[in-house]
C-alpha cells in the first residue's frame, strides 16, 4: 500500500504485478480489496493499480460533496497516474468505478488505452429520472449520516440488486461485509451526493465517439445492467459484451474465475505498449 497526495487530498493506492497497467476502480462501499483476486490472477502479465476512491477505505473523506464529482474524480485519478509515472492505462471499473472509468474516457481519452466496464452505466439520460435519483441519493446520504455505517450496510446488503450474493459462501459474505464496514459514514454520504448516478452528467451521446477497445462485463442474472451493457455495446465502436453465467451485479465476486479469464483474455489481445510506467517502456 502507498499514500499518494494529489490536488490536496490523499489516496490509498495498492500496486501489484508487472507489465502494462490496469487502473482498477471499485464500486460504492468497496475498496482496493475488491480487486485482490484479479490482481493475483493478473500478476506476471499486468500491473494492477487499485485505488480507494474518496470517502472509501483508507483514502481521505473531504467534508464538501462537490469534491467528489465525476470531474474531480477524473482529475484526481489522472494525477495519481502522473504521480506513478503512468501516461496511459486500461481503466477497469465495477459499478460506480465503471461510471468513473467511462467518464474519463469521454473527457480524457488519451489516458485510456482501453476500458473494462463491469456492471456499469453511462448515467441517466432522462432528466426527470436523474432528478428523482438525486433526491433518492440525498435521502440515502442523510440516512447514512443519521444511522451510521453499520445499519446502512444492513440495508445495503438487502437491496435486490445484490440478491444473488446470498449464494456466496459464509466466509465470502463476511469478508465483503467487513470491507463495507471499513468505510466512513461522511465519506459514503458525500460520495453519493457528488458521484451518485443522479449527480453524474450522462455521457450517452459521447459513446459513439470512443475509439478505444471496450469490454462490457455483466452478470446473466442482472437484468437491468445486462440491458444497459447491451445498449452501450450497440453504440460503442470497438466493444465486446461478455455475459457471465450464474452471476448478478458483482461478477468478479460471484464468478471470479470466469471474470478473471474473460478480462485477461481481452487484455492479452490488446496492444498495450504505451500503457506502462515511463521507466519501463
Amino acid at each position: 500500500m502507498s499514500r499518494v497526495t494529489v490536488n490536496g487530498v490523499t489516496f490509498n493506492v495498492k500496486t501489484e504485478g508487472s507489465g502494462p497497467v490496469v487502473l482498477a476502480l471499485h464500486g460504492f462501499t468497496g475498496n482496493v480489496a475488491t480487486w485482490r483476486g484479479f490482481a493475483e490472477a493478473a500478476r506476471g502479465d499486468f500491473t494492477v493499480v487499485a485505488v480507494d476512491m474518496l470517502g472509501h477505505g483508507a483514502s481521505d473523506a473531504p467534508d464538501d460533496p462537490a469534491r467528489y464529482t465525476m470531474e474531480r474524480c477524473v482529475e484526481d485519478l489522472a494525477s495519481v497516474l502522473d504521480h506513478l509515472g503512468i501516461r496511459r492505462a486500461v481503466w477497469m471499473g465495477y459499478s460506480m468505478g465503471g461510471r468513473i472509468a467511462l467518464a474519463c474516457a469521454t473527457v480524457a481519452p488519451e489516458r485510456c488505452a482501453a476500458l473494462v466496464l463491469e456492471s456499469a452505466s453511462p448515467g441517466l439520460s432522462n432528466e426527470s429520472e436523474r432528478l428523482q435519483r438525486m433526491v433518492n441519493d440525498e435521502a440515502l446520504a442523510r440516512r447514512i449520516l443519521r444511522e451510521g455505517v453499520g445499519p446502512f450496510v444492513d440495508y445495503w446488503e438487502s437491496v435486490p440488486l445484490f440478491a444473488s450474493q446470498a449464494r456466496l459462501s459464509p466466509e465470502a459474505r463476511a469478508t465483503l461485509r467487513a470491507q463495507r464496514l471499513k468505510n466512513d459514514a461522511r465519506g459514503l454520504a458525500n460520495s453519493l451526493k457528488g458521484a451518485g448516478t443522479g449527480a453524474q452528467p450522462p455521457v450517452h451521446d459521447r459513446l459513439p465517439s470512443l475509439d478505444m477497445p471496450v469490454l462490457c462485463v455483466v452478470g446473466a442474472e442482472d437484468t437491468k445492467f445486462r440491458a444497459i451493457g447491451q445498449e452501450m455495446c450497440r453504440v460503442l465502436p470497438k466493444s465486446t459484451l461478455a455475459v457471465i453465467p450464474d452471476a448478478g451485479h458483482a461478477t468478479h465476486l460471484e464468478q471470479p474465475q470466469q471474470f478473471n479469464r474473460t478480462v485477461l483474455e481481452f487484455l492479452r489481445g490488446l496492444d498495450m505498449r504505451d500503457a506502462r510506467p515511463a521507466s519501463k517502456r
